[in-house]
């Protein structure tokens, strides 16, 4: 079993709760718009942080993290990209690619809207966690917390942090 904490859309601020929620977790994946490198480094220092960088994310952030991730986590092919959309509306840059071969797992950050949707036309789980920094149009800050033993993803958990 593989415990994730899943972030997003800090904007260079990260709540001390983080480390707290994310506590008993393996990794900790970050879908963009991290706001500074620092940030980035603070959560890797945690725990192994998987990240992709984000639209504000500068060249610093961009020569450490990827604007796709795609990779397995025990046995679900996951993919993480920063503006992706959601089924029924995924990004232009994304489109082809998540219908001809799609992830189980399929991870974007960019809206600030925490969203857990099962896609049925590509059997795929779309999350996004919301968030959990200060800048933006939000109201209340968020993370998500789960597992995925073998092919299963389970239990999953979304945490608010506070307002904004």
């Amino acid at each position: 079993m593989t415990r994730i904490g899943l972030i997003s859309d800090t904007h260079g601020y990260l709540d001390d709760a983080v480390f707290k929620h994310f506590d008993k977790c393996d990794e900790i994946w970050h879908a963009g718009d991290f706001g500074t490198l620092k940030l980035a480094d603070q959560l890797a220092a945690f725990k192994p942080t998987r990240g992709v960088y984000g639209n504000i994310d500068g060249a610093d952030i961009r020569r450490v993290y990827p604007e796709h991730l795609r990779f397995k986590c025990e046995e679900v092919d996951v993919w993480m990209t920063h503006i992706g959309g959601y089924p029924d509306r995924y990004s232009p840059l994304v489109k082809p690619e998540i219908y001809n071969k799609p992830p189980q797992l399929f991870i974007a950050g960019h809206s600030h809207i925490l969203k857990a949707i099962y896609d049925k036309k590509i059997s795929c789980l779309h999350l996004n966690p919301g968030a959990a920094g200060k800048h933006g149009w939000h109201k209340v800050r968020t993370l998500m917390r789960f597992s995925i033993t073998a092919d299963k993803i389970h239990d999953l958990e979304v945490i608010e942090l506070g307002g904004r």
